[in-house]
């Protein structure tokens, strides 16, 4: 039996978005929960699809002693502030220093956080973390799919295991996997580790592992995972982020240098796929048109994926031309979600359901050439933004989003919330009373996680080139850091 220190900081950066994560944004909670520490860290995750959740019932399981210090997350953004990052930072040092003596640190991190003051926030933790406890104590640490993954990363833990999917449904699984490493290494020498980074940049949309390339390249690296070869990951990178490290890479731990030749296999398949990442997108005028012909079939709502405004990469959650284009076709059996606008909520639960009332709806961030939709809404709905997740990706979620309302205008319902969050689960809509299978068309402000819940319910996916502060396309940023040689974007 091991005596672990547990903990964990989560956030996505996109250093081209201007919003910034505060000390505030990390203690609220949304669709994970609020800054937690101690016991009550073990309480609040408790049930729900999280790396450090699972982390806590496998290591539960196989008879370790934990030892809780902070977990906390917030909503993708621009980079974290310098007082957010250190205020968590000698928090979790703090706790982590009352609960020596350890065997082994266990931290839940994302791999692609970015401060006001540091590009590889992720490792800098790491770092310090490492200094505190030493060279012999293990550091395992579990990663998004999306991390950009750094030397120091590498480096400053003694294994790191990441996400195998994308939309994130094994997430608590991952954290399952990070704790079965933890005999390992604090009972033999070190993991040897290789890692090789990728030359060209993915968009979020082509990363899915739904659909290929990256369906056949997680495949190869689970079959790769064998004899001595105990961990091997492929990540596609967080291309909304002006780092050195962002990209694809992989990496992976064994015990002889078979470890080298696995990730050197991959790599090669990574750069062999370069062609299948080319992500065909969608212009409003040509998607609307498209949505509007396949919904007259019938069979099943076609979705606009809102991938530009998605708040899940560092999006506002609160564009509008989509919508806006659906009222100007006269579209019919429409819902778009979710809005986030705080004031509209606010005003629709003030008027009460069945009330009509004059607003403007959404453009609040001040998006460039994105306007409120000004018009005379129908409150049809209200809910407190208080449910639980049910799809796979939010599976368990205690979901806090504030006062929420389905506004109609012509033949669009907008579900609004007080607080932005990804449309990714189908929960969302009926805790508005809306069944997202009966409608014709949905609008989605997500990248990819929804299909993990709505997949299955549509006719036809469109990827849409909406405005907003996340572009599906990442050649189209103006990146100042990338290390030489990076393509922008898959060469088709």
């Amino acid at each position: 039996m091991a005596r672990i220190a547990i903990g964990g900081v989560q956030h996505e950066t996109n250093t081209f978005a201007s919003s910034r994560a505060t000390f505030e944004e990390f203690v609220h909670a949304d669709a994970w929960p609020g800054l937690s520490r101690g016991p009550a860290l073990i309480e609040s995750v408790r049930g729900i699809n999280l790396p450090i959740a699972g982390f806590i019932e496998q290591a539960a399981q196989d008879g370790h002693e934990l030892k809780p210090l902070l977990w906390c997350s917030a909503q993708p953004s621009g980079p974290v502030t310098r007082d957010a990052f250190e205020r968590i930072a000698f928090i979790l040092l703090e706790d982590l220093t009352a609960a020596l003596p350890i065997d082994a640190v266990y931290l839940d991190l994302h791999g692609a956080m970015v401060t006001e003051h540091c590009d590889d926030a992720d490792g800098e933790l790491l770092r310090r973390v490492r200094a505190l406890v030493g060279e012999r104590t293990p550091v395992v640490a579990s990663l998004d799919l999306h991390a950009n993954v750094s030397l120091a990363m590498l480096e400053q833990a003694s294994a790191l295991v990441a996400y195998r999917t994308y939309p994130h449904v094994d997430m608590a699984e991952t954290g399952a996997r990070a704790a079965s490493l933890v005999p390992r290494l604090t009972t033999k020498p070190p993991l040897r580790r290789a890692m090789r980074h990728g030359d060209f940049l993915m968009p979020l949309t082509s990363q899915c592992t739904l659909i290929e390339p990256g369906r056949s390249l997680m495949a190869r690296a689970r079959e790769l995972e064998r004899g001595s070869i105990l961990s091997l990951h492929f990540t596609p990178g967080f291309p909304l982020a002006d780092v050195a490290e962002c990209g694809p890479c992989v990496f992976g731990y064994g015990t002889d240098d078979a470890i080298r030749s696995a990730v050197d296999e991959i790599a090669e398949e990574v750069a062999r796929s370069e062609p299948a990442a080319a992500t065909r997108f969608w212009s409003i005028e040509n998607a609307v048109s498209r949505a509007l012909d396949v919904a007259r079939v019938g069979l099943g709502p076609v979705i606009l994926v809102d991938t530009q405004d998605n708040p899940g990469a560092g999006g506002n959650s609160d564009s509008t031309s989509i919508i806006k284009a659906l009222i100007g076709a006269r579209a019919e059996g429409v819902v778009a979600g979710l809005i986030c606008d705080p004031e509209c909520a606010r005003q629709a639960h003030a008027a009460g359901i069945g009330r009509r009332l004059r607003l403007s709806l959404g453009a609040k961030s001040g998006f460039v050439g994105e306007t409120p939709i000004e018009a005379e809404f129908l409150v049809e709905s209200l809910g407190d933004g208080r449910f639980t997740g049910t799809g796979p990706f939010y599976l368990g979620s205690r979901m806090d989003l504030g006062p929420m309302a389905c506004l109609v205008l012509a033949g669009v319902r907008i579900v609004v919330a007080s607080r932005k969050q990804q449309a990714a689960d189908q929960a969302m809509f009926r805790h508005v009373g809306i069944e997202p299978a009966g409608q014709r068309i949905l609008v989605l402000k997500s990248s990819v996680h929804f299909r993990a819940d709505f997949g299955a319910l549509a006719s036809e996916i469109l990827i849409v080139e909406a405005p907003g502060p996340s572009p599906a396309d990442p050649s189209r940023l103006p990146f100042r850091k990338l290390r030489p040689g990076v393509r922008r974007s898959p060469a088709s």
